[in-house]
């Protein structure tokens, strides 16, 4: 089965731009309450994930939290621990199965490299659940 059948797009998706500052970044993850976000470049080119995690570490590195210092720092000068490596439109889902177990999202690009959305883990969990021997509506009560 094609990526395209389980791909969010990237209307849908919340996203920083890698100029962005961190408190940028916190504030986007805060409203919309997500752990990660993938970052891209001005002209839509996938450059990595921000997580959580990444700006915690940042704020234990530098052994203070100044929301206002947090204006200044470009969210593409945080180390990140994990890569999440993109996928190519023209993938299968079953290619997508091993990266999803370290990942809640993996980003889909074109053939230009550009980001298009995301394919998230929920999704692919949700569909094998209905189309398996158990009764899924029996399961979510």
């Amino acid at each position: 089965m094609n990526v395209l059948f389980f791909l969010t797009p990237k209307t849908d998706v919340a996203y920083v731009y890698e100029d962005d500052s961190i408190r940028q970044v916190m504030e986007k993850m805060d409203y919309y309450k997500y752990s990660a976000v993938p970052i891209l470049s001005q002209d839509g080119k996938y450059k990595g994930t921000i997580t959580e995690g990444d700006i915690l570490w940042k704020i234990k590195k530098d052994g203070k939290f100044d929301i206002k210092a947090m204006e200044e720092i470009s969210v593409m000068s945080i180390d990140r621990r994990v890569e999440n490596l993109t996928v190519n439109i023209n993938k299968n889902i079953e290619d997508l199965i091993l990266k999803l177990l370290n990942q809640n999202f993996i980003p889909v690009v074109d053939d230009d490299d550009v980001f298009i959305g995301i394919v998230k883990r929920r999704d692919i969990i949700e569909y094998y659940f209905k189309n398996s021997k158990i009764d899924y509506e029996d399961e979510l009560s």
